[in-house]
C-alpha cells in the first residue's frame, strides 16, 4: 500500500509523518472519548482513603511510562551522544542497544498493564474501557515521540 503525499500551504508532509499519524489520531480520538486523561488525572489527585492503592499504582504506572520516554529518547539520540550510527535491524548485536531494547520492552509491557489494571480497577472505566483507554495513550504518546527527527553522525 502506497501512502500518499499531503501538501498544504505550498509544502508536502512526509510519509513518515503520514505513519505516524495512524497512531496519532486514533490515540487523541480514544484518549478523548473515554475522556483518559481527565479520570487518570482524578486518580493522581485522590485524597481518599480507598483512592491511595489507585493513586500508588497512577503513579507507578506514570513512572514506567517516564521511564519508555527516557529510554526512547536515549536510543534516538545514541548517534548523538556517543558518535556512531547504530545498526537498529541488528540491535541485538549492538552493545548499548542489546541492553537498552530489552528494558524498553519491559517498561512498555509492564507500564501498560499497570495502566489499564489501574484504569480498570479504580475508575469508572471498567476493565474493557480501561485496556482501550491505556491502548489509546500509549498509540498517541508513540506517535508524537515518533515525529521526533533522528540525528545523523556526521563523518569526517
Amino acid at each position: 500500500m502506497t501512502i500518499p503525499r499531503i501538501k498544504y500551504v505550498g509544502r508536502t508532509i512526509s510519509k513518515h509523518t503520514v505513519r505516524q499519524l495512524k497512531f496519532i489520531i486514533p490515540g487523541a480520538a480514544i484518549t478523548y472519548v473515554f475522556n483518559t486523561h481527565h479520570v487518570f488525572l482524578e486518580l493522581l489527585t485522590r485524597q481518599d482513603v480507598e483512592g491511595q492503592w489507585g493513586r500508588l499504582f497512577a503513579l507507578a504506572s506514570t513512572g514506567f511510562e517516564g521511564l519508555v520516554i527516557i529510554l526512547f529518547l536515549y536510543v534516538l539520540l545514541v548517534p548523538w551522544i556517543h558518535g556512531l550510527e547504530p545498526d537498529y535491524r541488528s540491535w541485538r548485536d549492538s552493545g548499548i542497544l542489546s541492553s537498552v531494547i530489552p528494558i524498553l520492552t519491559t517498561a512498555i509491557l509492564v507500564g501498560w498493564s499497570l495502566l489499564s489494571f489501574t484504569l480498570g480497577r479504580w475508575s469508572s472505566l471498567g476493565y474493557l474501557e480501561g485496556v482501550v483507554g491505556a491502548s489509546g495513550m500509549y498509540a498517541l504518546t508513540f506517535g508524537l515521540l515518533g515525529l521526533l527527527p533522528a540525528p545523523k553522525v556526521h563523518r569526517s
